[in-house]
């Protein structure tokens, strides 16, 4: 009979077990099924954005990347920089007009939000901040701002992973889960990269090479449902074709380190670039939703010289890949007979049209740009050792590919997503080696900056995780490792008379009075708050006894216990103070231990572990 009520336990231990499991991953899919959709409308609609703005108004006709084929007819529209110069303007102030009327905190690029929302907002977005997302980034993308698609998209994911959890009801810490799966869905899709984009929503959090291992599961899930889904309307394969590129040469690693170099050099030059224009459109005293028109009029200035940084520039890329420096350029260009000159102004024309655009408060992601700056100045520095030592350095395709690594590794501090970004980008898996040694010396040549300002240095410094890691460190910390605080106190015999003891008490700073039997074993305590009832009661001083002040239901602590049970114990029974006896024999008093040395001991230990853990 106990047998069978056993086995009936367990199995509805299992069912309940598989229900949960099948409950969530329900959820998991349903955002991988939101994100993905959203991911489909979003590239549509910048598909029809750039054949109407671009083409059919300016009749500049951007090349596209292999994976992605133009939806819409070309045009025979001739090219007109001049209408080129004043697109950017337009789509400027109907995007500013629509983000500063609805949803604010949709300006500039989505993931940032996202983070922030992740560490301080308990996973929470506002509903409508995806749809906004989505409008205001298409308007600006389409009609030249330069950004990337990865900020939207992010956001939509994530917009409805936070909206979702809202609506189940479900904790903080589930709704931060399912938001972060939210982004790896729509980064993974929009990107055709799903592993890259789980671990991205993972890594993208913190400064540290520091993964948040409960987003990784629920994100590749939702990654995988939104790339399916994407790629089942949209085609299969990568976003870049290239070559069977192979690393076959120990040489060439010397290039690749002068690589990474110039990377975090370009880097820094981007991650300042883009916030001290955004500090300017800050400082500028007029309606917030005429910054971006301004950004867009200067974006449209550079364009009218480079039009090649306007947009997103993914096709120049791929074109450089394969050495055709000159497809795709809006007009004959001197630019193309000098592969090197054409790439250093794609690079750095970048870094100000990006920073123009969403600087002022447009709408776009910023890994897109990094790809492409990223690819250029792997391009130039591969062009020069081909030039110099084209034994070693037979191809610059190679540099393109890891240089987009590395760039962005060295401005967002995500060494292991973007390497495996690249990879699935570029379906070209035989440069881990050289994007590995590049994307570590680019990550720790540039920890100090950042192009995502809400992210923290480490799980110690999010407050999504304030509570759990005090509560980590004090479950590592035993009693036994504050024996150096104990404190030996005076033992009250059980008989002595409380005349006695108010003689003790006047000559003595202690509060708390351990009680023992006649072989000094605790028997109970009481403390100086007890007393007060009797300490003015003349006459009965000789008659009570100390046994007769003490309580016998002694809350006491041993060496193993961890100091989260220490302080759960003082706090809930409003304690100053606990009796340290043995673990074998609660009856030996060790010495008293007290709430306040618990506490500083505690924030030595933090101050101890963050001081290490900045490397001082």
């Amino acid at each position: 009979m106990a047998s069978g009520k056993s086995g009936l336990t367990t199995f509805s231990l299992m069912k309940e077990s598989y229900t949960n499991a099948g409950k969530w991953l329900f959820y998991f899919i349903l955002i991988g099924v939101i994100a993905g959709c959203g991911s489909m409308v979003f590239h549509y609609l910048c598909q029809v954005g750039v054949h109407v703005f671009m083409d059919l108004v300016a009749g500049y006709r951007p090349p596209a990347p292999a994976g992605e084929h133009h939806l819409l007819p070309q045009s025979d529209v001739p090219f007109s920089r001049w209408l080129l110069l004043f697109l950017p303007a337009m789509g400027g102030i109907i995007s500013g007009w629509i983000v500063y009327t609805f949803a604010p905190e949709a300006e500039g690029h989505g993931t940032d939000a996202a983070i922030d929302s992740y560490h301080r907002k308990g996973g929470f977005m506002r509903a409508r901040v995806p749809l906004v997302k989505t409008i205001t980034s298409a308007i600006t993308l389409t009609t030249g701002g330069s950004g990337g698609r990865e900020g939207p998209i992010a956001q939509i994911g994530a917009g409805f992973g936070s909206f979702l959890a809202t609506k189940l009801g479900l904790s903080d810490r589930d709704r931060r889960i399912m938001m972060a799966a939210g982004i790896g869905a729509g980064v993974g899709s929009i990107f055709r990269a799903p592993l890259a984009g789980a671990l991205f929503a993972a890594e993208v959090l913190y400064k540290d090479p520091e993964f948040e291992s409960e987003v990784i599961i629920p994100a590749g899930i939702s990654s995988v449902v939104a790339y399916c889904l994407f790629c089942l309307v949209f085609g299969w394969g990568s976003l870049f074709e290239s070559p069977d590129f192979h690393f076959r040469n120990p040489l060439e690693l010397g290039p690749y380190l002068v690589l990474a170099l110039v990377l975090v050099g370009t880097g820094i030059l981007y991650v300042k670039a883009f916030y001290g224009v955004t500090k300017i459109f800050r400082a500028f005293n007029i309606p917030n939703f005429l910054k971006p028109a301004i950004g867009g009029l200067c974006t449209g200035i550079v364009g009218f010289y480079l039009p090649h940084t306007l947009a997103f520039g993914y096709g120049y890329i791929q074109n450089a890949i394969y050495g055709n420096w000159t497809s795709g350029l809006p007009m004959t260009s001197a630019l193309g007979q000098w592969p090197i000159l054409f790439l250093l102004s794609l690079a750095l024309g970048k870094i100000l049209t990006t920073s123009f655009s969403i600087g002022s408060g447009g709408s776009g992601g910023v890994f897109g740009p990094s790809v492409v700056i990223g690819g250029a100045m792997g391009g130039v520095v591969g062009l020069i050792f081909n030039q110099i030592m084209p034994g070693v350095v037979p191809h610059p395709g190679p540099f393109i590919i890891v240089g987009m690594a590395g760039f962005f590794t060295a401005v967002s501090n995500t060494p292991i997503s973007t390497i495996i970004f690249v990879s699935e980008m570029t379906n070209s898996y035989h440069l881990l080696l050289p994007s590995l040694l590049v994307c570590s010396v680019a990550y720790l040549a540039s920890q100090r900056w950042t192009i995502y300002e809400k992210q923290v240095k480490s799980k110690i410094e999010s407050p999504a995780h304030a509570g759990e890691f005090f509560i980590d460190v004090l479950q590592s910390i035993h009693v036994e490792d504050l024996s150096h605080l104990f404190k030996k106190v005076t033992l009250i015999p059980e008989n002595m008379n409380f005349l006695e003891f108010k003689q003790l008490f006047s000559e003595t700073k202690q509060h708390y009075f351990p009680v023992m039997d006649k072989n000094k074993r605790l028997t109970g305590i009481f403390s100086s708050t007890d007393i007060r009832s009797v300490l003015f009661s003349e006459g009965l001083e000789h008659l009570i006894r100390a046994k007769d002040l003490c309580t016998s239901d002694i809350i006491v602590t041993t060496p193993s216990d961890n100091l989260n049970s220490v302080l759960r114990k003082v706090t809930t029974k409003n304690i100053d103070g606990l009796p340290v006896v043995s673990d074998d024999d609660h009856g030996v008093l060790i010495g008293m231990l007290y709430r306040r040395e618990v506490i500083t001991f505690y924030n030595e230990k933090i101050e101890e572990m963050t001081k290490q853990g900045k490397g001082d």
